[in-house]
């Protein structure tokens, strides 16, 4: 009786199975782009005039730029759709993101998702990278949530995943997926990004790319129809008002076997190589954390971008004490007076008493706050997303003036120097405030209209009345402290967003794009590259800084290997990989102890010990 009992729910399984159905395969429609919003109306309405179309799936870059507006008219749209539609964010609606991936959960819903349709389990998880400049990135909280969706999941259970990026290497972490999906029954993964049709196959996965939604060259958009039969399973492209064309591309559906193929993994051979270096703890957050963390004598503090303050001991690196906000957190927290503040993207300002995590004040915003605090004196000043710049009262939090003329989100770490608060932001421009008042002094951009070009990561220097950054446009540049005029530009180097200053402020220090690092002497007329040397760390275009004590400069990169270099000697001291995400920008305790943390949630307190 039990075998009968369990052939008829295998009998009812395959049949469910064999129920053929469709969807839409909707991805990178770049709504804020000149055609974005009217593709999608197109493809809305022409979806909705198909009965045979069950649900809805678009695979990020929803959005140009992940604006609150943008965000707003693409759900719109989208909520035009007379049938269900599942949606997650691609790296356009994270990577700019104003609210920090706070308005994309708000609008809907998540920015991941899972559903059962005719037995087959689809699963989908955001991917980019994160309100700065770097590779693709599964979140950790997603990783997190994907261990314990599959360990519900029966392994025979077919299943469908949903990406933004390719499940390759340009995704740092494309390996935690592909790793986790082999041991269950997946029949395809799904893709956008590259904006074109395309077979894939990821480590014995088969994959499909599809086409973006906007028209590009053409006079209409498109999107693509996928038929689930019994065995096999077809992708066809439609353009709106156009017939269906011939299937492009198919993919048997059938029980996964993993092959257990050697595949390409992260090395870490280098720690061989520089062995004197240890990670005395290393503690892994449960989501990612873009920020530099903060320390006192007893704990070590920094927020990940599910809205939680962590501090955890400096000796032990085990948990104190948390803080839950409500948003995403970005800003590298400063502690002060006792008290820890920092940003969040629900809108806030916080203060919270450094020795247990109590909330000291709270001052609200307009909109999210990424940017990082910096104090002087009796007040904290930091940059928000609703276009404002304040100064508060680091007791109280009550604000002292705010400069509401920002073009632009405010992401990065502002410069106090010569009286004048300066900071960039994603609308073109480096500001110079003055501190006392907030008033304008004056804005400089680089004459560059895209955005993309804008000083919001680079985190400005200063030195005998010059002020220096490198904006995406891989230009250095010198500005007069007095006037913002521009004093000069290189451009021998590609330096992008990441540079530092000697601290006998006589060098200005730069990561190029690949291999190298530069210096430039501080002067009032361009000097040329004082020198150059090759670090050997690859591909680099992460906004982290170069930071130097006691002789020694220390940077990290895109896939977790942080270094320390003698810039005297040009000679690499040391190198060691804690992670395969981007490092953030170090923190030095000393000139052999260092602070990091990566965009995978790893804290690590690194030592470097002489033999």
């Amino acid at each position: 009786m039990k075998n009968l009992f369990v052939a008829m729910l295998l009998f009812i399984a395959n049949l469910t199975h064999a129920q053929n159905f469709k969807y839409a395969f909707v991805t990178d429609t770049h709504v804020g782009t000149a055609t974005g919003e009217e593709d999608l109306r197109k493809t809305v309405a022409d979806i909705n005039l198909q009965t045979d179309i069950n649900f809805v799936l678009v695979t990020g870059d929803v959005t140009e730029m992940g604006t609150n507006n943008e965000l707003r008219l693409a759900k719109e749209i989208l909520s035009g759709l007379n049938k269900p539609f599942y949606v997650i964010p691609g790296n356009h609606d994270t990577g700019w993101s104003e609210s920090g991936g706070v308005s994309f959960i708000k609008e809907f819903g998540n920015d991941k998702f899972t559903f059962d349709h005719n037995g087959y389990r689809f699963i989908a998880c955001a991917s980019g990278p994160y309100v700065r400049m770097s590779d693709g990135h599964i979140p950790r909280d997603a990783t997190v949530w994907l261990d314990s969706l599959l360990k519900k999941t029966p392994k025979s259970m077919p299943i469908v995943f949903i990406n933004h990026y390719p499940i390759d290497n340009s995704l740092d972490n494309w390996y935690e997926v592909t790793d986790r999906l082999k041991t269950r029954n997946i029949q395809y993964a799904i893709c956008g990004h590259g904006h074109q049709n395309k077979a894939y196959n990821f480590e014995g996965i088969e994959a499909t790319m599809g086409r973006s939604n906007l028209r590009a060259k053409d006079s209409i958009g498109g999107y693509n129809i996928v038929n689930m039969t019994k065995d096999t399973v077809y992708f066809s492209t439609k353009k709106p008002a156009q017939e269906l064309s011939p299937a492009w591309r198919k993919i048997p559906l059938k029980t996964f076997v993993n092959a257990e193929k050697i595949y390409e993994r992260p090395n870490f051979s280098i720690n061989q190589k520089y062995n004197h270096v240890k990670a005395i703890w290393t503690y892994h957050s449960n989501a990612n954390v873009v920020n530099t963390p903060t320390y006192t004598d007893k704990l070590v503090i920094y927020g990940n971008s599910i809205g939680a303050i962590e501090a955890l001991s400096i000796k032990s690196g085990k948990k104190v004490w948390q803080f839950n906000t409500k948003g995403a957190i970005y800003s590298s927290a400063l502690v002060t007076d006792g008290l820890v503040i920092f940003g969040s993207g629900d809108g806030n300002i916080y203060a919270l008493h450094a020795d247990n995590g109590k909330l000291a004040w709270k001052t609200p915003a307009k909109h999210a706050v990424l940017g990082s605090p910096i104090a002087q004196g009796a007040y904290v000043f930091i940059g928000g997303s609703d276009n404002t710049f304040r100064a508060l009262e680091i007791k109280t939090g009550k604000i002292k003036w705010e400069f509401t003329e920002v073009e632009g989100t405010i992401v990065g770490k502002p410069l106090i120097y010569q009286d004048k608060i300066i900071f960039g932001s994603w609308g073109r421009h480096l500001y110079a405030l003055s501190t006392e008042t907030g008033t304008l002094l004056w804005k400089w951009n680089n004459g560059s209209a895209n955005r993309m070009f804008s000083p919001a990561m680079c985190t400005p220097v200063a030195t005998k009345g010059i002020v220096y950054i490198a904006a995406p446009d891989r230009i250095l540049t010198a500005i007069d402290v007095s006037n913002g005029n521009t004093l000069w530009r290189n451009k021998e180097a590609t330096v992008r967003e990441s540079i530092g200053i000697s601290t006998d402020s006589t060098l200005i220090y730069g990561k190029t794009m690949q291999d190298e690092i530069v210096a430039y002497k501080t002067s009032i007329s361009d000097q040329g590259i004082a020198w150059r040397f090759n670090a050997g760390y690859g591909y680099e275009h992460t906004p982290s800084d170069l930071m130097e004590k006691n002789g020694k400069l220390f940077f990290g990169t895109k896939n977790s290997v942080v270094y320390a270099v003698d810039p005297k000697a040009k000679t690499i001291l040391w190198a060691h990989k804690i992670d395969n995400a981007m490092v953030n920008t170090v923190n030095v305790i000393d000139d052999n102890t260092l602070l990091v943390s990566t965009m995978d949630g790893k804290v690590a307190i690194l030592k470097y010990d002489k033999k």
